[in-house]
C-alpha cells in the first residue's frame, strides 16, 4: 500500500517511541527543497474543481513495528477532495497491477469521505472541530471507507500548517447548503460532457413506461396499475412522480392524505402474491380526524385484503424490528475494529478481536435483517399472501427489507443490470434519505444511519454463500458502497427525485433555462478503464440457458476474522396460527398507536420459518431460482474486502478467494481456447466471444485482498500480544481463551 519512495529508516541506537520518530534532519529537507520542487506531482483537477490551500514539506507516513517510514510531498485540498502529492506518484502509476480508480487516486479522499480528523499535540491525539487556538504537529483523517492517513506537519511552515489545517476543518465538517456541492459545480462545468452511457441499461424508473414495463416482467399488471396522479409531485413530494398501487384504488384515495396510507407495489411473485408498502398517516390528536383516518384506512385494507382470494400479511418495521439508532450504534462500534493505526494496535485488539466484534452487534444485525426477508419470502412463496411492509416514511428499513426479499425471490436481480435498476426503484425512487443519511451535508449527526451499508452489506452475505447465482462480484458491492461519497455522481446525493428535479431546473417554469444533466453512478466508465471494470463482473455467473446441473459451489476461504453470534431459537408451537383481526393491527400501525404485542403468535412464525428454511437447504440449489441464505452462527462473516482492504496485516499473502479465482480463471481461458480450435477445425462460423476475465497477475503474487492490494507491507505477527499478555496465564489457560488469540500470522 505504501512501501514505496520512503525516507528515513530503523536505525539509531535507542529504539523509536511510540509515536512518529523522523530521520531525516530538518537541515536535510531545506537543502534538497529545492530538487523535490522539481519533482513534484502535478494537481489534477476534476472540471469545476478548484484548488483551496496547499502546504509543502509534509510527511505521509505510516508506522510499521519499531520502524517509521514517511513520504515526502504536498498536501492540498480543493472544493472535492483532500489529496497527498508524493515523490513516489511516478512509481506507482507505472505499476499495472493496481485497480485504480480513475476519479479517486490512492492518496485522494473526497471531502464527504472524511469522518473523523484528529490532531496529536505532545503525544496526545484530539478531535479537531472548529476554530484552533493552537495547531497540530500530526494530523489524522479516518476516513469513511475505512482507511487511516497519518501526515506529520512538523516541518512544515507555520502558516501552511494553519492553513492547510484549517481548510480541511472547514470543508469537512462544517454544514453545507445543498447546492454549494461539488456536484453541482462539477454539472456545470461539464455539462457537454455528461452524456449518458448508451451501454448502461439500467431501468431508471423516472417515467411511466418504465413502472409498466415493471408490472409486464413481474406478471403484476393483472392487480396493480401505474399511475401519473403525482407527476410534477402535486400529490406528495416524498413519493416518485410514478409509481403503482392497487387497481381498485382511485386517484382520490391516493391523494387523500398527500400519499400517506396508500399501499404502494414493490413487486409481485410467480404465484401472484405481492410486495407492498405503505407509510404512516400523521400523529393526530382530534377524535374526529382519527375516526376520518379510520373509517379511511378500513377502506383502503378491503381493497387489498379479500380472503379467501387475496390475504394481507403486515409487517410492521417501525415497531417490531430494528430501529435506526440500533443501526447506527452498532455500526460506530463496528467501524472502530478498522480504523487501525499501527501494526502495534492491530496485534494489541487481535487479543481480543472476537469479544469487540461480537459487542458491536453488527453481524447479529445482518442476521437479523435476512431472517426479516425470508420469513417475508416464506409468506409469499409457501402461503402466497400478499405482504404490507409497515414504516413511518416507508424509506428506510422498507427499502432494506423489500430489497433483500427481491434478490431472494428474482434472479433478475441478480444481474448487475437488474440490480442497478432495484437500487433505482426501491432505494432513489422510493425516496431513502440519502443526503441525510451519508450525512452530506453536515447539518445533523443524529440523521446519519447507514442503512443501505447495511443493505450492501447483506448482499454480500448471499454473493459471498452463493457465487454462482450472481452476475457480479464482491468488488462490484465495494465501489458501489465507496461510490456513495463521490459528489459527481447524483444517485446518492439527494433525499428523494423531488429535491432533485428542483436543484437541477427540471420543474422551474423558465422555458430558456436548460436542466443541469447529471451523472448516476451506474456508468461505470466514468471511474474504472475496461480492463478494471472486468473485476466487477462474475466470471463463475451461471447464465441461466447455460446451467449445468453438476455446477459446482463456491469455494469458501474462512477468515480467522470472522465470526458472528449463534443463531438463538425460540421454542417452536405445535400449532399454525391465523390472522386474527388483521384490519384493527394496520389501523393502529398506520394512526402511530403503539401494539402491546404481535397479533401473531411469534412460536407459530418460527414453526413456519423453521420449516421453510430447513426444507430449502436440504434441496440443491437453484441458482435461477429462490436463494436463500445461512443465517446461523459463523455463515455471517466479516466483509473482509471491504472492511479489511487497507490492513496489511490482514491480508493472505497468495491465498484467499481471490487465489482459487486466479486458477479457475486459467481453466476457463484453457477451455475457451480449446473451444476456438475445434470451431477453426471444423470451418464453422465463429461465435462472438465474451471478453475473458483475467487477474492482472500472476495469482503467487496477490493478496487475499485483491484488487485493493497486492504484496503490501507484511509485519511479523509477535510471539505474544504487544500488551496483556501477562494476564493470560500459562499454556493451559491461553488454550481455554483461543475464543480470544487469532493467530493471523500463520496465515
Amino acid at each position: 500500500m505504501l512501501g514505496k519512495g520512503v525516507v528515513g529508516g530503523g536505525g539509531g541506537t535507542k529504539a523509536p517511541k511510540p509515536s512518529f520518530v523522523s530521520y531525516v534532519r530538518p537541515e536535510e529537507i531545506h537543502t534538497n527543497e529545492k530538487e523535490v520542487t522539481e519533482k513534484e506531482v502535478t494537481l489534477h483537477l476534476l472540471p469545476g474543481e478548484q484548488l483551496l490551500c496547499e502546504a509543502s514539506t509534509v510527511l505521509k507516513y505510516v508506522q510499521e513495528d519499531s520502524c517509521q517510514h514517511g513520504v515526502y510531498g504536498r498536501l492540498v485540498c480543493t472544493d472535492f477532495k483532500i489529496a497527498f502529492l508524493g515523490d513516489d506518484e511516478s512509481a506507482l502509476d507505472n505499476d499495472e497491477t493496481q485497480f485504480k480508480n480513475k476519479l479517486i487516486g490512492e492518496n485522494d479522499i473526497t471531502l464527504h469521505c472524511v469522518d473523523q480528523i484528529y490532531g496529536v499535540f505532545d503525544e496526545k491525539r484530539k478531535t479537531l472541530f472548529g476554530q484552533l487556538k493552537k495547531y497540530p504537529e500530526r494530523l489524522i483523517i479516518h476516513c469513511k471507507d475505512l482507511r487511516v492517513f497519518h501526515f506529520c506537519l512538523r516541518y512544515t511552515k507555520e502558516e501552511e500548517v494553519k492553513r492547510i489545517v484549517s481548510g480541511i476543518i472547514h470543508h469537512t465538517q462544517a454544514p453545507k447548503l445543498l447546492k454549494r456541492l461539488f456536484l453541482f459545480s462539477y454539472a456545470t462545468a461539464a455539462q457537454n460532457n455528461t452524456a449518458a452511457d448508451p451501454k448502461n441499461h439500467t431501468v431508471m424508473f423516472d417515467t411511466l413506461k418504465d413502472w409498466c414495463w415493471e408490472l409486464e416482467r413481474t406478471k403484476g399488471n393483472m392487480k396493480y396499475k401505474a399511475v401519473s396522479v403525482n407527476e410534477g409531485y402535486k400529490v406528495c413530494e416524498r413519493l416518485p412522480a410514478y409509481f403503482v398501487v392497487p387497481t381498485p384504488l382511485s386517484e382520490e384515495d391516493v391523494q387523500r392524505f398527500q400519499g400517506h396510507g396508500i399501499p404502494i407495489w414493490c413487486w409481485s411473485c410467480h404465484n401472484g402474491s405481492a410486495l407492498l408498502k405503505m407509510s404512516a398517516l400523521p400523529r393526530e390528536q382530534d377524535d374526529g380526524i382519527l375516526q376520518t383516518q379510520k373509517s379511511f384506512l378500513d377502506g383502503i385494507y378491503k381493497t387489498i385484503h379479500r380472503p379467501p382470494y387475496e390475504i394481507v400479511k403486515t409487517e410492521d418495521l417501525s415497531s417490531n424490528f430494528l430501529s435506526l439508532q440500533e443501526i447506527q450504534a452498532a455500526y460506530s462500534k463496528f467501524k472502530q475494529l478498522f480504523l487501525i493505526d499501527n501494526s502495534a494496535e492491530f496485534w494489541d485488539t487481535d487479543i481480543k478481536w472476537f469479544s469487540l466484534l461480537e459487542s458491536s452487534s453488527w453481524l447479529d444485525i445482518i442476521r437479523r435483517c435476512l431472517k426479516k426477508a425470508i420469513e417475508i419470502t416464506e409468506c409469499m412463496e409457501a402461503q402466497n399472501m400478499n405482504v404490507l411492509l409497515l414504516e413511518e416514511n416507508a424509506s428506510d428499513l422498507c427499502c432494506l427489507i423489500s430489497s433483500l426479499v427481491q434478490v431472494m425471490m428474482d434472479p433478475h436481480y441478480r444481474t448487475r443490470i437488474g440490480f442497478q435498476s432495484l437500487v433505482q426503484k426501491e432505494w432513489v425512487m422510493g425516496g431513502h434519505c440519502f443526503l441525510d443519511r451519508c450525512n452530506h451535508l453536515r447539518q445533523s449527526d443524529k440523521e446519519e444511519v447507514p442503512v443501505f451499508l447495511l443493505f450492501l452489506d447483506c448482499v454480500w452475505q448471499l454473493v459471498h454463500q452463493h457465487p454462482p447465482a450472481f452476475e457480479f462480484t464482491e468488488t462490484y458491492l465495494t465501489v458501489l458502497s465507496d461510490s456513495l461519497y463521490i459528489p459527481i455522481f447524483s444517485t446518492f446525493f439527494f433525499n428523494s427525485p423531488h429535491q432533485k428535479d428542483t436543484n437541477v431546473g427540471r420543474e422551474s417554469q423558465d422555458i430558456q433555462s436548460k436542466p443541469l444533466s447529471l451523472l448516476t453512478v451506474w456508468d461505470w466508465s466514468v471511474q474504472f478503464e475496461p480492463k478494471a471494470q472486468t473485476l466487477l463482473k462474475n466470471p463463475l455467473y451461471v447464465e441461466k440457458p447455460k446451467l449445468d446441473k453438476g455446477q459446482r459451489k463456491g469455494t469458501r476461504f474462512k477468515h480467522q476474522r470472522q465470526l458472528s453470534l449463534p443463531l438463538t431459537q425460540s421454542k417452536s408451537s405445535p400449532k399454525r396460527g391465523f390472522f386474527r383481526e388483521e384490519t384493527d393491527h394496520l389501523i393502529k400501525n398506520l394512526l402511530g398507536k403503539r401494539i402491546s404485542k404481535l397479533i401473531n403468535s411469534s412460536d407459530d412464525l418460527q414453526d413456519n420459518f423453521r420449516e421453510f428454511y430447513d426444507s430449502w437447504h436440504s434441496k440443491p440449489t437453484d441458482y435461477h431460482g429462490l436463494l436463500l441464505p445461512h443465517i446461523e452462527g459463523p455463515e455471517i462473516k466479516v466483509w473482509a474486502q471491504r472492511y479489511m482492504r487497507w490492513i496489511p496485516e490482514a491480508q493472505i499473502l497468495g491465498g484467499g478467494r481471490v487465489a482459487t479465482m486466479s486458477k479457475l480463471l486459467e481453466m476457463m481461458e484453457e477451455v475457451q481456447s480449446l473451444q476456438e480450435k475445434i470451431e477453426e477445425r471444423h470451418h464453422s462460423q465463429e461465435a462472438p466471444q465474451a471478453e475473458a476475465p483475467c487477474l492482472p497477475v500472476n495469482s503467487a503474487r496477490l493478496s487475499s485482498l485483491f484488487p485493493f492490494a497486492l504484496l503490501q507491507r507484511h509485519s511479523s505477527k509477535p510471539v505474544l500480544p504487544t500488551s496483556g499478555w501477562k494476564a493470560l496465564g500459562d499454556e493451559e489457560d491461553l488454550a481455554k481463551r483461543e475464543d480470544e488469540f487469532v493467530d493471523l500470522g500463520d496465515l
